[in-house]
């Protein structure tokens, strides 16, 4: 994972250091056609969930990662859909989790601005990656009862797909893509967004901490048996989680006060 090493600007013993390091990673991202500037918002929000996670990866996401890597283990034919912030703050982490997952990489887009999608796909092959799908609007398709341009998704991929991976997801694309009949699985802080409350599977933790160590889970749960592995999987219970990550916010927050 990155650090604020990167950013000689920053202060190593600033207290907001590493949050300070990927608002620039964000900014540059946004200077080379990668991310836009409601994508920096987007960030801005999603951290102001993180403050009251406490900036900690909790239980309840360690279960839901479990869970999430056993259900794209099991898949036919996984897809992780990638958007701006997602290629800007972990390409690397991304690309080694599809590697290790055998998931498929779909870049997908709210905001289609010229150039884009060309610095998308540069900065997930400079981290390795070497089949992207998405790159071909001439030969996609659409899904149904959604109409921003996020509903355009490659045939070989999201189209086509059992089990999708939404990190930093819109809550409308979600509920469409539920509605074709695939599996979900989210990365969202906010556990009340409506894609975290429709989604199969909700991760709430931050993208930056989570990816990596689902990297780390898939290549320990590669070498467990089918069986287990499907057991992870059918033992999640969605709610519970959700429940169980409102409950650490509002504990910690009740620690605060």
């Amino acid at each position: 994972m990155s650090n604020n090493k990167n950013n000689p600007t920053i202060p190593e013993d600033h207290p907001r250091a590493q949050s300070l390091h990927y608002r620039h990673v964000l900014v540059d991202g946004m200077e080379k056609k990668i991310v836009t500037p409601s994508g920096l918002c987007a960030h801005g929000r999603g951290e102001a969930y993180d403050y009251i996670l406490g900036e900690t990866t909790t239980d309840a996401a360690e279960n839901a990662m479990e869970a999430a890597v056993a259900m794209i283990l099991s898949a036919k034919h996984p897809v992780i859909s990638v958007n701006g912030n997602v290629a800007a703050l972990i390409p690397k982490e991304i690309v080694d989790f599809s590697n290790e997952t055998g998931s498929l990489l779909e870049i997908n887009l709210f905001y289609q601005a010229p150039g884009r999608l060309n610095a998308i796909e540069q900065i997930l092959r400079d981290n390795g990656a070497d089949k992207i799908l998405g790159l071909n609007e001439k030969v996609s398709v659409k899904l149904n009862n959604l109409s921003s341009n996020r509903r355009i998704v490659d045939p070989d991929g999201i189209f086509s797909a059992d089990v999708v991976l939404i990190p930093l997801e819109d809550g409308d694309r979600a509920e469409a893509l539920i509605e074709s009949g695939k599996k979900v699985i989210a990365i969202d802080l906010n556990p009340l967004s409506r894609t975290a409350q429709k989604s199969h599977i909700t991760i709430v933790d931050n993208l930056i901490r989570c990816i990596p160590k689902m990297v780390n889970i898939a290549r320990s749960m590669k070498k467990m048996k089918a069986e287990k592995i499907k057991g992870i999987k059918n033992n999640f219970n969605q709610k519970k989680n959700l429940d169980q990550s409102l409950i650490h916010m509002i504990q910690y927050l009740q620690s605060k006060i």
